[in-house]
């Protein structure tokens, strides 16, 4: 098998985001897709890794998961490097793809060593060639999504606003702390994103109060609003800012982009004012 020859941890100016959350349908692999391609319009260097055997980032890209012989699923077992994996997408980010080929990952990756690093072992060789690194986790709190959280320092987490995603919220904040305890110090959350949001309902409202009363800042200004070219733009395997540059979805999330560049910036600035590394 192949060994990286770096250490799993990334370079200081890579900033690598887990988007994550264990409850499903919630715009999980929306956010990571178009995220993406906003983060490249923007000009930044942006990779995105696709952690869900359901392939949905990978198809969303515009590639078809059939068709592949190499995946992430080969990184993880240390059969391929990543640099032979990536590929290059339409939409100016790079992609490292899956298929159903990574289900199989969740029993194999128990007897590896340094089972919980193998992402960030596989990204160590190309991390430096990126500013953003994206990792779609999937819905659940798997090794998968383990390996996510341990090659991250950064945890997005998109998320509805309604009573039961109000409830998965706390496991997933729970297991991000456990994991910044024990595996990966560097982990922290960077903030909540408010997804699939109807402003017309009285629970949405409600639910995205609460979120800015108990998470504060942590919670992002911008607001993904439901859309129906957004629901649209993966059954044509593209990013909505192509597939629709003028619709709402779309410049919400060029919106969001601009705010988590933002963001970035404001934490590096306190830091040094700080005299700590961010």
């Amino acid at each position: 098998m192949i060994q990286p020859e770096q250490s799993p941890t990334t370079t200081r100016k890579t900033q690598v985001f887990a988007v994550a959350n264990q409850k499903g349908g919630v715009g999980k692999t929306t956010t990571a897709v178009n995220l993406a391609a906003s983060l490249a319009r923007l000009g930044h260097r942006t990779l995105l890794v696709d952690l869900d055997p359901q392939g949905n980032a990978t198809m969303g890209s515009g590639v078809d998961k059939s068709a592949l012989t190499k995946t992430i699923y080969t990184v993880l077992l240390g059969i391929d490097r990543a640099e032979t994996v990536r590929m290059k997408t339409d939409f100016g980010y790079d992609l490292l793809p899956a298929n159903r080929e990574l289900a199989g990952a969740e029993v194999e990756l128990v007897d590896l060593e340094s089972r919980e690093h193998r992402l960030a072992l596989g990204l160590a060789t190309i991390s430096s060639a990126y500013d953003m690194i994206l990792v779609d986790c999937p819905p659940s709190l798997s090794m998968l999504t383990l390996n996510g959280l341990c090659a991250a320092n950064g945890v997005v987490i998109p998320m509805q606003c309604e009573y039961f995603a109000l409830e998965g919220l706390s496991d997933l904040v729970n297991s991000i702390k456990r994991v910044h305890a024990g595996l990966n110090r560097e982990l922290r959350i960077i903030g909540l994103l408010r997804v699939m949001f109807d402003p017309r309902m009285t629970l949405s409202q409600q639910v995205s109060d609460q979120l800015e009363r108990h998470f504060g800042e942590k919670v992002f200004k911008t607001v993904i609003p439901r859309n129906v070219r957004l629901a649209e733009a993966p059954s044509h395997g593209q990013p909505v800012i192509r597939y629709d540059a003028t619709s709402r979805g779309s410049q919400a999330y060029l919106g969001f982009a601009q705010e988590l560049v933002d963001r970035l910036g404001l934490a590096r600035r306190q830091a040094r004012e700080e005299g700590v590394s961010a």
